[in-house]
């Protein structure tokens, strides 16, 4: 069992930065992969970008591809996401989830692990 903590969500101008910090306590083993999802009111969750936890290979969508990092620490079991240029549209409550399988990076169905989410909010 897994059990993830998101922190460092907040309110931030548009152009700022935020970094996210998801804490996991548990096992994570060399095969899962670590995801950032995100979700608007009223639109369905997406995904935001991925990072296997052996070899630390990433993944983004199109949408934050140049603007976010995601990392992992594995001495601290802890997965991060740096936010810079942010845009309005970057509004979302922000998860972060664990793949036990590694079987996909970008859909949540493979995601087994779920934290609670912090939320981002961007203003103009």
């Amino acid at each position: 069992q897994v059990q993830l903590v998101e922190s460092g969500g907040g309110l931030v101008q548009a152009g700022g930065s935020l970094r996210l910090s998801c804490a996991a306590s548990g096992h994570i083993f060399s095969r899962y992969v670590m995801g950032w999802f995100r979700q608007a009111p009223g639109k369905e969750r997406e995904f935001v970008a991925a990072i296997s936890w052996s070899v630390g290979s990433t993944y983004y969508a199109d949408s934050v591809k140049g603007r976010f990092t995601i990392s992992r620490d594995t001495a601290k079991n802890t997965v991060y996401l740096q936010m810079n240029s942010l845009k309005p549209e970057d509004t979302a409550v922000y998860y972060c989830a664990a793949d036990p399988m590694g079987a996909s990076y970008n859909d949540y169905a493979t995601y087994a692990y779920w934290g609670q989410g912090t939320q981002v909010t961007v203003s103009s």
